[in-house]
């Protein structure tokens, strides 16, 4: 009974926090809103259930095993036989195991090659490309062919291929979108590229998977899939309002810091590619110093320094204040 309460227990304790998880929000890497993202959650599903099945088979063995060869009373001085070995068993609790990994590797090879090209039905359609540059702490997006830039969001046709091509200005981050497919790595000085379709309309959350400093929690974006009428309107209206990006603007833009949305009429894509080189121009390593003692750590969402130091003059004015009040009091 002792080994079916331990049992119980390390079942319950591995299933209360899926069921926790649960309760409040969905898991929306279960939710596809896509084919790449599709194919991957099939793939766990039949992981989780496909290993779930083995270890019900283990603890079932493992608990019928304990009670039916349990010490009793009546034993006496019984000794099992000595066993030398045996080939047979030998053979299968090798054998068993090279099993299932390989019932596991089949599936999750084709499942790899299979994302890593357009989706199966849209290889006729010729992809929207976006270079994809991540700097710390926020997702530049690049449409070379309509010659525009957006900061943290992304707009796509729903129901069309889109290659996004990636790579970072700086420090390496991840790209996710859990509802469109599985997630890839930024790298500064290479390119790696990644397939996605939507095949319907919403808005999904992207963020950055891999903890790269102080905004890593901050670096997320949303990704709005629209039908291709309102997305070419979408690109007729950037035309028209948005203002062009400068050099100027693009190197203040890499420092690391926070930032909100943003949408310009050009790309950096002009002057720098950091696939192809070119990033240590824009890199300003003196500004991760974080700075202790006396002078004050500034945070992202803080206020300037100046304030700071205009703050501190006004103690000081305040306290001179008080000393010139005492000193009129004491004369009286």
């Amino acid at each position: 009974m002792k080994a079916l309460k331990k049992v119980y227990g390390l079942f319950l304790l591995l299933v209360t926090p899926l069921i926790l998880a649960g309760c409040e929000n969905k898991l929306i890497v279960f939710d596809p809103k896509g084919p790449v993202a599709r194919n991957l959650s099939d793939l766990i599903i039949f992981s989780i259930i496909f290993m779930l099945i083995i270890v019900a088979v283990v603890f079932i063995l493992f608990t019928v095993i304990v009670w039916k060869y349990r010490a009793r009373p009546n034993d006496g001085d019984f000794e099992p036989k000595e066993e030398k070995g045996n080939h047979i068993l030998e053979i299968i609790w090798f054998g068993i195991p090279v099993l299932i990994v390989i019932a596991l590797m089949i599936p999750t090879t084709k499942t790899i090659y299979e994302v890593e090209d357009i989706p199966q039905g849209y290889e006729e359609e010729e992809p929207l490309v976006i270079h994809v540059t991540s700097a710390d702490w926020k997702w530049i997006f690049s449409y070379p062919d309509q010659n525009i830039e957006t900061v943290n969001y992304i707009n796509i046709p729903k129901d069309h291929p889109v290659q996004f091509k990636l790579t970072s200005a700086g420090t390496m981050q991840s790209f996710w979108v859990p509802e469109l497919g599985g997630q890839k790595y930024t790298m500064a000085n290479m390119q790696t590229n990644l397939y996605l379709v939507a095949d319907q309309e919403g808005s999904f959350y992207g963020r950055n998977t891999n903890f790269n400093g102080r905004g890593y929690a901050h670096m997320d974006f949303e990704v709005q899939a629209q039908s291709k009428e309102d997305f070419n309107e979408w690109i007729h209206d950037v035309k028209k309002t948005a203002n062009k990006l400068t050099e100027n603007q693009y190197d203040e833009l890499l420092e690391p810091g926070v930032v909100g949305r943003m949408t310009f009429n050009n790309t950096h894509l002009d002057w720098i590619d950091h696939a192809k080189g070119g990033s240590a121009d824009y890199i300003h390593p003196e500004l991760y110093e974080i700075q202790h003692g006396e002078e004050k750590e500034q945070e992202l969402d803080g206020q300037p320094e100046i304030e700071s130091k205009h703050q501190s003059e006004n103690d000081q004015s305040e306290q001179h204040s008080d000393s010139s009040h005492m000193e009129d009091h004491s004369n009286h």
